[in-house]
């Protein structure tokens, strides 16, 4: 990693340790919205495979497909799940492209109705089977988001550019997770944990008032993806050398983005143009000086 910025900018103190921003807030507990319930689906496949094996080939090639049918009902179902919590987090949202719990649904009472006619050929007891199924499954986990939300009085334009500006910096900020997961520093991990926290908030903020994005897009585009390679750079150096001064001075690079970012926040996105520039104009410098060139 490149010499440390400027005390100035950075504040470590004399020993090089890294204090607790001003301010930071309490780590936000994330709870994955595809464990437990959904998991459990993944479940019965597996007896009804076994069960399937001594009920010669008709009787195992059904049971192998009810399997599959459920199986791929119970990944739906997670991939559902994440897109609906990706949904609710955001106040600027598109509805999912694809509704994939109510296909998951679909997909459910389809393999309890396979499953149901191996045991009981015909169609009345299946089919009553496979509504049972589906109604459960609409009860205890929903459907998807049918409708966009948070856009009223924007243009089909401005939806598009609130859209990709968010994706964006989300995939940034799961990018740099994942680096610092190779880098294996606890430290590193919860620091970048607390910057994250702050760049959301900035998202946020681009969510309610989509109508300027001009200075948001800098922060959530070109800081993001600096920030994005320094932490790769970061985490590759690290998780080879466990180099001490790469480490303090990524810990640093968080320190000065947090606070950049946590002052844009409070600022008008329409509003200070000027000092918006000078604020870029020093990240840009702060990155440089990481090694990263933003383009």
């Amino acid at each position: 990693m490149a010499q440390r910025f400027g005390r100035k900018y950075s504040n470590h103190d004399t020993n090089g340790s890294t204090p607790p921003p001003q301010g930071t807030r309490a780590k936000r507990i994330e709870v994955d919205p595809a464990s437990g319930r959904a998991k459990i689906l993944f479940i019965p496949a597996i007896p009804l495979v076994f069960m399937s094996l001594n009920d010669g080939a008709q009787g195992l090639a059904l049971g192998l497909l009810a399997a599959a049918t459920l199986t791929g009902a119970a990944w739906m179902l997670r991939e559902g799940l994440k897109a609906e919590a990706a949904y609710t987090a955001r106040k600027v949202a598109e509805r999912p492209a694809l509704p994939r719990k109510i296909i998951a649904s679909l997909l459910t009472g389809a393999g309890v109705a396979l499953a149901a006619y191996k045991n009981d050929p015909g169609l009345a007891a299946p089919m009553l089977y496979a509504l049972a199924a589906m109604g459960l499954h609409v009860s205890a986990f929903g459907i998807d988001p049918l409708t966009s939300k948070g856009m009223e009085g924007v243009d089909s334009f401005q939806k598009d550019r609130v859209a990709r500006v968010v994706d964006e910096a989300e995939k940034h900020l799961a990018a740099m997770n994942t680096a610092t997961a190779r880098a294996g520093d606890r430290k590193a991990r919860d620091r970048l944990a607390q910057f994250q926290d702050t760049a959301r908030t900035l998202i946020r903020t681009v969510q309610d008032d989509p109508r300027d994005l001009t200075g948001a897009r800098k922060y959530l585009s070109v800081y993001l993806l600096g920030a994005r390679d320094a932490t790769i750079k970061f985490a590759d150096i690290y998780a080879s050398t466990g180099d001490a001064q790469a480490r303090a001075d990524y810990l640093a690079l968080l320190d000065d983005l947090d606070k950049n970012f946590a002052a844009r926040t409070q600022k008008s996105l329409l509003e200070d143009k000027t000092d918006l520039n000078i604020e870029i104009d020093v990240l840009r410098e702060r990155l440089s000086r990481e090694g990263v060139r933003l383009d």
